[in-house]
């Protein structure tokens, strides 16, 4: 027993050290920051302030406004990527012959870097989209939906929901392939049509994988900053500039280093708050076979 415990201490240790410095010092320092204000020049002094930061970023009309387009897009992308990713999921596990292939495609997209993708997509939104709407006519529907304020935000819910929908359609893979099929055969047996197979059967025993689908989207679309750097840049008139994205300028662009760090204690605490609620409701509805 006394071995087991060293080994245990010796196996664990280096985990908790860098989990330590990596994320809990840090973290914890940046409490520190958000009560003072400093300018992030070594040699400047900093300033405590106390809750001066965190009143002064509720009348941040900026802040604000990127915390509206970060709710409306986690809306859409948490309903776009689980709805797609579903569908998916019911397609390639219904017995056609490429399945696998599919499979592979559909998945392919979460491997680009989010970086590279939007800078893909760009392209495909500016070139591509004029030249289709030159060519079929449809030029009020295929244009540079990244100039227009009112299709920037869909555009990225668009690409984002590109890179998400294949991974969580593993995840929806792996909780289909777990329903017992006498369980179908049964509901098959006593008459139930598919709708009823899937709204009495297959999705209440779907819940575990809807709990972890959620999370991950919603998790994924409050922090997302590399699509939309590269894909918008927080245009057009910061009309796309999300959460994470607003916090990294008032910081590194305009030196604001409590401000920012504020701003950074109120995402962290709003994304936790929502990601746990989300959690503690699905799993309540979770079904045990």
């Amino acid at each position: 027993m006394p071995n087991k415990k060293l080994w245990y201490f010796i196996f664990t240790m280096p985990l908790f050290l860098v989990f330590l410095i990596v994320v809990l010092v840090p973290f914890l320092i940046g409490i520190y920051y958000s009560f003072i204000e400093w300018g992030g020049i070594e040699g400047t002094p900093k300033v405590f302030v106390g809750f001066d930061n965190y009143t002064a970023l509720l009348q941040d009309e900026r802040f604000l406004a990127s915390s509206w387009n970060t709710i409306k897009f986690t809306i859409f992308a948490l309903v776009s990527v689980n709805l797609l990713g579903l569908v998916f999921a019911l397609l390639v596990t219904s017995g056609f012959k490429t399945s696998n292939l599919v499979r592979t495609l559909l998945f392919m997209p979460n491997l680009i870097g989010g970086l590279i993708l939007g800078y893909i997509w760009r392209f495909i939104f500016t070139d591509g989209g004029n030249q289709i709407g030159l060519l079929t006519g449809l030029d009020n529907i295929f244009f540079n939906w990244l100039i227009d304020p009112n299709y920037a935000l869909i555009a990225l819910v668009v690409v984002f929901t590109w890179q998400m929908a294949g991974y969580t359609m593993v995840i929806y893979i792996a909780g289909i392939q777990g329903i017992s099929d006498e369980v179908m055969e049964a509901a098959k047996v006593d008459g139930a049509n598919i709708w009823h197979r899937m709204t009495k059967i297959v999705f209440p025993l779907l819940m575990p994988s809807f709990t972890i689908c959620l999370f991950l989207t919603l998790s994924g679309a409050f922090k997302i900053y590399d699509v939309n750097l590269s894909l918008t840049n927080g245009g057009p008139i910061h009309h796309t500039e999300l959460f994470a994205m607003n916090v990294f300028n008032e910081i590194f662009g305009y030196g604001n280093y409590g401000l920012g760090q504020a701003k950074a204690i109120l995402f962290f605490i709003i994304i936790a708050v929502i990601t746990i609620t989300q959690v503690i409701i699905t799993k309540r509805r979770e079904v045990q076979m």
